[in-house]
């Protein structure tokens, strides 16, 4: 990402005296790297000294500009655990004026001191992706987004299966509810008194406990609303029959 970045090479004179400004101490032979350190080199060809750039009365393309050259000079971007976190380190004068300049284009920012020194962050994937897009990383942004929609697709995912999962369960829970209830009507001898399409769903469930209401309804050519009633008199029939230990197990 660096790489691309540092390659962007901007087509106005105004443009380069900005980045070159970003660059701050990098351009004046301490830069971090050989990459920021030859970029400098490449900028002091046509700029002059930083003082030139006045952000007050600067364009956005010069804005921008002075941003990849700050981003460059003492930015960093950590993908780490799926989240994204890309923070610049200032001096601390320049805390604030800098977070009002990235309010200013849209982006803003957190502020704090660490040891000392200004740090300002984003931590919104958006952000970051708007602020490389515009500043000229073409290929750093399509792979942050490929990295998002990975991330997001993850997500959505686990929450899928952690949904069906918790389905499953209740599910389990409420055809061993229905069993119990059912089993004790049988050995009480209620079972065989009751209507004939509840004895029928009840036969259903003992077929096939994992089946849900509306495979039981498909299977005995009604509806999914009257197996539901079905199952909710069997339970009722039974809460009434048995002691109360066993009503207080069968609520579960």
């Amino acid at each position: 990402m660096r790489a691309e970045l540092a390659a962007v090479e901007p087509a106005r004179r105004c443009c380069r005296v900005a980045e070159r400004a970003g660059l701050g101490s990098a351009a004046r032979g301490r830069a971090r790297s050989p990459l920021i350190g030859r970029l400098a080199v490449r900028l002091e060809s046509e700029a002059e000294e930083a003082g030139d750039f006045a952000w007050a009365t600067a364009g956005e393309h010069c804005r921008l500009s002075y941003l990849r050259g700050l981003f460059l000079a003492s930015g960093s971007l950590s993908l780490a655990g799926g989240r994204t976190h890309l923070e610049f380190v200032v001096p601390a004068v320049e805390l604030e004026p800098l977070r009002a300049r990235l309010t200013d284009l849209g982006l803003p920012a957190s502020a704090r001191l660490r040891r000392g020194r200004g740090v300002l962050t984003w931590k919104s994937a958006e952000t970051v992706l708007a602020f490389l897009r515009r500043a000229g990383g073409r290929a750093a942004t399509l792979e942050l987004e490929a990295r998002v929609v990975t991330r997001s697709l993850r997500g959505h995912l686990n929450r899928v299966v952690n949904a069906e999962n918790a389905n499953l369960q209740r599910s389990v829970l409420t055809a061993h509810r229905q069993l119990a209830a059912i089993e004790a009507l049988t050995a009480a001898g209620r079972l065989a008194r009751m209507p004939l399409s509840v004895r029928a769903v009840a036969e259903a469930r003992r077929r096939a406990p994992e089946q849900t209401f509306s495979q039981i309804a498909e299977e005995l050519g009604t509806s999914r609303a009257l197996v539901q009633r079905a199952f909710e008199q069997l339970e009722s029939a039974a809460l009434h029959l048995a002691p109360v230990e066993d009503s207080r197990r069968l609520r579960g």
